[in-house]
């Protein structure tokens, strides 16, 4: 036995020696000015997510040893409890907020360890670091992703619905660098072929539908139950109090992203779903929800499979405003839908179950489930409470922070309640404190069109209503955001970086707007605030690298690049914007591996080709520059400036009435771009078109006056005489 030992810690000695690895844990230790800090370790996801997809905490950084007198809360969860797509406007970041303007004389310090696309199997490992961090409390708040995170049902990322003590073992031997490297040699044996080259977000699991009988699921509720209580046991041996939250998702608002049908569903009874269907829908247009109704429950008892079916039931019957009938229905859409993104029924229930245990215990239990319900004017959870399917809107925030509010104030000592104010702060009171204005929601607002603009969501059958919806509140914020109400914006920022001036969110907030209203200077220097105040992550220092190089600072700007990718060697963004300042400054070949970097991270990013075409252009390589004009267009045929470039290089390959046609295209997409009309003029005069080439010209001299070729053009044109090119 002793040889092979010897020879297994040689081997991981010589490793770890030779650089060879990550590190496993989700916090590392670093220094910041005089203190040490634990921050969020990037490396982390390693562990659950191949290398290409791997993804990593948002930014953490708590003090090492807690200050005296600071209530330290853990909130550990998902993507919804993080406050995805913005953190800084999350539930932790509300309850901090509450809690600060409740108890003035408390000193509080919430820490969320939530972390995109994970469940409770990376959780686990997690809640073991917080134990050994003076947690006081614990929020927990996770259930959504158990079915397509790592280690589910449908997971893309390796094995699927595995035995906890299968997960446990593989994540033991990952914890060594031998392990680490027999999980990279199965990766490269398999050649990657069940793997992602890029992570593509929800995207990535529509072909992998789950069915409602599908035997995997009651593995992986069993791994849930059985990380809930590890879980929660480490928390409360920790010496933590917790609360534990129901997970509350969108129903009203959300149909089911794909629906099974039951195989063995006889042909008549197939045929009849179809008409069923044409029939409902008929009615529904005619706002006959009655009869449409019928028809949906006839469908839904022939195929009892159909998460879509059940929905439509359950929308027909709301809007027939029989709320009572429509809620189980809509819970069951939700339990059976095949791409199962929301926390279920049974989740849910496993999680009261866990609570009720541990009665007794430091322990309390929050319906979130029945508080967003209250919060919804037909008591169903939907587009007032939620974005999408789980992930909340500021109100929806508010409101689970006010709840989980509630219970924390029953655990706290008595010690940090003493000169507490009358009641909770209202909503506007604590976005005061979190730095939010109609510039931070108009950014939120337009990242979630942008989501809902990619599949899986545009298959739902409510796709463009939502849609619309979202534009209109876009809109609506727009139109308040004036010179007054910016003034009254930054007296905001400043105040809340008053209270709070190492609050890096904060920071970035402001930058944000900043940005927004012109101010790049200003913008640039709260971002190399946040450099200063979060040195281990990257956002930052692109983000200061992006606005240095629109300011023409290309050193700076450089070396705050080269910092951000340097930190995240997988930063796509961060790859795309050194190209392009390379390229700005003549260095194409520097462009070009740069570009080439960002477009393998991010091959479906139609701007990395575009900007290719372009150094590609400048080198006189026609046919390349070509070449990814034509795969920009591939991957976005809407882009006109992609269209331009590539008739432009069309035009100048002599290859005119190609040049023509994309021309053409592009007034089609931007009918006011003068340009284009010079060039579609100049294709048509080429081709013997005077007439129609005038009117080009023309068009191009009305749009852009001191166009002096457009007008050269027209004069020749119109003085009868030889044209001079």
């Amino acid at each position: 036995m002793v040889l092979p030992l010897v020879l297994l810690g040689g081997g991981e000695a010589a490793l770890r020696l030779a650089g060879y690895g990550y590190d496993p844990d989700f916090f590392k230790p670093i220094r910041i000015g005089p203190e040490d800090f634990l921050v969020e370790n990037d490396q982390f996801g390693l562990s659950f997510f191949p290398p290409d997809i791997s993804r990593s905490p948002a930014p953490v950084a708590m003090r090492d040893r807690k200050p005296p007198g600071v209530y330290r809360i853990f909130l550990l969860g998902e993507s919804a409890a993080l406050g995805d797509p913005r953190p800084a406007f999350g539930p932790g970041r509300y309850l901090q907020a509450l809690l600060r303007e409740r108890f003035p004389n408390a000193k509080f310090e919430v820490v969320c360890v939530a972390m995109t696309a994970i469940n409770s199997h990376a959780l686990l490992p997690i809640a073991r670091e917080c134990a050994r961090h003076q947690g006081d409390l614990w929020i927990v708040y996770m259930g959504n992703n158990e079915m397509v995170g790592p280690f589910g049902a449908v997971s893309v990322f390796g094995p699927q619905a595995p035995p906890a003590a299968f997960v446990r073992l593989g994540l033991a031997i990952q914890r060594t660098r031998l392990g680490q490297a027999l999980v990279a040699l199965g990766r490269r044996l398999r050649g990657h072929s069940s793997e992602a080259s890029s992570w593509a977000g929800m995207e990535m699991f529509l072909k992998s539908q789950l069915a409602p009988d599908d035997r995997r699921k009651e593995t992986v509720y069993e791994n849930f139950r059985e990380n809930l209580d590890d879980i929660l046991r480490a928390g409360l041996q920790s010496g933590a109090k917790v609360v534990l939250s129901t997970v509350a998702v969108n129903l009203k608002d959300c149909p089911p992203f794909a629906s099974w049908s039951d195989t063995h569903l006889p042909a008549a009874d197939r045929a009849t779903c179809v008409q069923l269907d044409a029939e409902a829908s008929a009615d529904e247009a005619q706002d006959r929800f009655a009869e449409a109704a019928q028809l949906s429950e006839r469908a839904a008892r022939l195929d009892p499979q159909s998460a879509e079916w059940q929905f439509r039931w359950a929308d027909y019957l709301l809007r027939l405003t029989n709320t009572a009938a429509a809620l189980p229905h809509f819970a069951t859409a939700r339990d059976l839908d095949a791409l199962p993104f929301r926390a279920d029924s049974r989740i849910n229930t496993l999680i009261q179950a866990a609570g009720q245990r541990r009665a007794g215990e430091p322990l309390l239990l929050c319906d979130a489930v029945g508080l967003l319900a209250a919060a919804s004017p037909v008591g169903i959870p939907g587009a007032e409470s939620f974005y999408e399917h789980v992930h909340l809107n500021f109100d929806g925030n508010y409101c689970l922070a006010r709840a989980w509010a509630a219970e924390v104030e029953r655990l706290l000592p008595a010690a940090l309640t003493k000169g507490a104010s009358a009641d909770w702060a209202a909503q506007a009171a604590c976005e005061r404190r979190l730095g939010l204005t109609d510039w931070n929601r108009a950014a939120v607002i337009q990242d979630v069109i942008r989501r809902m603009r990619q599949p899986p969501f545009t298959g739902q059958s409510n796709s463009a209503r939502r849609l619309a919806s979202l534009q209109a509140w876009l809109k609506e914020v727009r139109q308040r955001m004036d010179t007054n109400t910016a003034a009254q914006a930054r007296t905001v920022y400043l105040a809340a970086l008053k209270q709070a001036p190492d609050d890096h969110r904060l920071h970035e907030n402001y930058a944000e707007f900043l940005e927004a209203v012109g101010d790049l200077p200003g913008a640039t220097a709260q971002w190399q605030q946040v450099c200063d105040l979060i040195p281990q992550h990257h956002l930052a220092f692109f983000q200061a690298g992006r606005l240095l190089a629109r300011q023409g600072k290309v050193a700076e700007a450089e070396t705050a690049l080269v910092r951000a990718v340097t930190l995240r060697p997988d930063l796509s963004a961060g790859w795309f914007e050194l190209g392009r300042l390379h390229a700005a400054e003549g260095r194409f070949a520097m462009a070009l591996a740069d570009f080439e970097r960002s477009r393998r991270l991010v091959p479906q990013y139609d701007r990395v080709y575009y900007e290719i075409g372009l150094v590609y252009s400048k080198l006189n390589r026609s046919a390349e520059a070509m070449d990814s004009f034509r795969q920009a267009l591939r991957l976005d045929p809407n882009s006109w400036e992609a269209r331009s470039r590539l008739g432009e290089e069309l035009a100048f390959a002599g290859q005119i009435t190609a040049a023509r046609g994309e021309f053409e295209r592009v007034l089609r997409l931007k009918p006011d771009y003068a340009l284009a009309h010079l060039n579609l003029g100049v294709a048509l005069f080429k081709l013997g078109r005077f007439g129609a080439a005038r009117q080009q010209f023309a068009e191009a001299v009305r749009l852009d006056p001191q166009n002096r070729m457009a007008a050269e053009y027209l004069r020749q044109l119109d003085s009868g005489k030889p044209f001079k090119q």
